[in-house]
């Protein structure tokens, strides 16, 4: 049931902002309509991936996948949901960072397994695609005559590598793990994963969750009437009216059905949470560790103000992810906050290529400046990170343009001067321009009259986390998952 009938792009370059790669969402629902709490769930998620989106669901005796590229709105309507009956089902909204951003690659994956049919949906980065592809191979040189005699197993086998993403070799080295259930596979597998993942998956009766020893990436558990939800982000389970019950647990395998909820243990955790759900991942709405992210960011805010105050007029925010800090900012300087910009929320991904012309326009496309606000005022413009430094040199252009005595830039994050391996797709680290660039020729290089980026260790005192347990790797080059020689 999937489609793949155009493709869609971007209106202004994504690589501005670190992009997480998806956001999973599962649940386990007998008489509901699991399809359309999925897609409620990934509605909410929307915000960690818009290239693709799909769902499975199952009836109990066989699995429905629906994917194609684009928003969660674009890709189902109403009577596509229709089409997934069901108790059971998962989501997946995706942005690449392994495997390119075609339709094969689109989530969840389908496959077969010597209990059934397993459909698995991926939020992270595994590090070790290499070794786990050369442990896929061995075992499909070990299974090849076999193969070869059952010609419709070797068709079903191949669909496994028409993506080229891990996701897809998790999919497949499940079904070829040895186990007498897909819990005994996945125990079995899971242990020799190393990177990111928090995995939402299931057979045709059952809903599987399951997170790295280190915990990078956020999953939640959630509880229904009359069942289970599993979801990247406490927000998504607010959206469709479940009580969050807890954080699925480092090294946690989770296995929900009709006889209830089962948690096993497949690694010892050590925890490196990803510090930058904090700062910009993450919807200000969800609760992390116990911290709502809009309070942990408007800490950040105060702090900045503590760290690099300036005597100024108003306090505006890139919006929307540095308004959070910018009130903060406000609070702790006692300077106003107020709107400066104006963002249409409408701008994302459109099946209609702009114009050069249009194209030229930039920034405009996302942002206007409200000149009556800002003309003749001193600014601080507070922001969550700085990437290449192409939004933020347009947009203090902009409010020069737009009457702007003076522009003071405020970062909520220390800067960002090694990429992610983990699964946000940060640039490489010869394009980060904090990597070659000190402060004050960053802030030269943005046309600003003076920038300030937050410490590491304010940023981390404004989590309210323990410092050992978040991963900084971008910030700071050490990485606690260890990394291939070659990378």
């Amino acid at each position: 049931m999937a489609r793949a009938d155009g493709l869609l792009t971007d209106q202004i370059d994504p690589s501005e902002k670190a992009q997480d790669e998806c956001g999973v969402f599962g649940v386990f629902a007998p008489g509901e309509e699991v399809a359309k709490l999925v897609y409620f769930g990934l509605y909410a998620l929307q915000h960690r991936g818009q290239e693709s989106a799909g769902i499975a669901a199952s009836n109990g005796s066989q699995i429905l996948v629906y994917r194609d590229m684009g928003l969660v709105s674009q890709v189902f309507s109403e009577s596509d949901l229709e089409t997934l009956p069901g108790h059971l089902a998962v989501g997946h909204t995706r942005y690449s960072t392994t495997g390119s951003s075609t339709w094969a690659n689109a989530q969840p994956t389908l496959g077969p397994t010597p209990f059934g049919t397993v459909a698995l949906a991926h939020n992270g980065n595994l590090t070790n695609f290499a070794e786990l592809e050369a442990l896929a191979d061995d075992r499909r040189h070990m299974h090849q005559e076999t193969v070869r005699e059952a010609t419709q197993k070797e068709k079903r086998t191949r669909q496994f590598r028409d993506s080229s993403n891990d996701t897809s070799l998790v999919t497949e080295l499940l079904a070829t793990t040895e186990g007498d259930n897909l819990t005994e596979a996945a125990l079995e597998l899971f242990p020799k994963l190393t990177g990111a993942f928090s995995l939402v998956f299931m057979e045709e009766n059952r809903l599987y969750a399951a997170r790295d020893p280190w915990g990078v990436r956020p999953l939640s558990l959630g509880r229904l009437e009359h069942g289970w939800v599993v979801a990247s982000e406490t927000a998504a389970l607010d959206i469709v009216g479940a009580s969050f019950v807890r954080d699925v647990e480092p090294g946690e395998l989770i296995v929900i059905d009709e006889e209830g909820l089962r948690s096993h243990r497949f690694a010892e955790p050590t925890p490196a949470r990803c510090v930058f759900e904090y700062v910009y991942l993450s919807r200000p709405d969800s609760v992390l560790e116990g911290k709502t992210v809009h309070a942990a960011r408007t800490e950040m805010g105060r702090e900045l103000a503590r760290e690099y105050p300036v005597d100024a007029d108003l306090v505006i925010a890139t919006p929307e992810s540095g308004t959070p800090a910018a009130v903060g900012y406000a609070e702790e300087s006692g300077i106003p906050y107020g709107q400066g910009l104006m963002k249409n929320a409408y701008v994302g991904r459109t099946f209609i290529q702009p114009t050069q012309t249009i194209r030229q326009l930039g920034i405009r496309l996302k942002l206007n400046p409200l000149r009556e606000n800002i003309e003749g005022k001193r600014l601080v413009v507070v922001d969550d990170s700085i990437v290449r430094g192409n939004t933020q040199r347009a947009l203090v252009r902009m409010l020069r343009e737009a009457g702007a005595r003076e522009i003071h830039i405020r970062i909520s994050a220390p800067p960002v001067k090694w990429p992610c391996f983990y699964g946000i797709d940060f640039a490489s680290r010869a394009e980060l321009i904090a990597n070659g660039l000190n402060t004050d020729e960053i802030c030269q290089s943005l046309g600003a009259d003076s920038l300030g980026y937050i410490s590491l260790d304010g940023m981390i005192k404004a989590t309210q986390q323990n410092p050992a347990e978040l991963c900084t790797a971008c910030f700071s080059g050490t990485y606690p998952i260890p990394l291939p020689d070659n990378t």
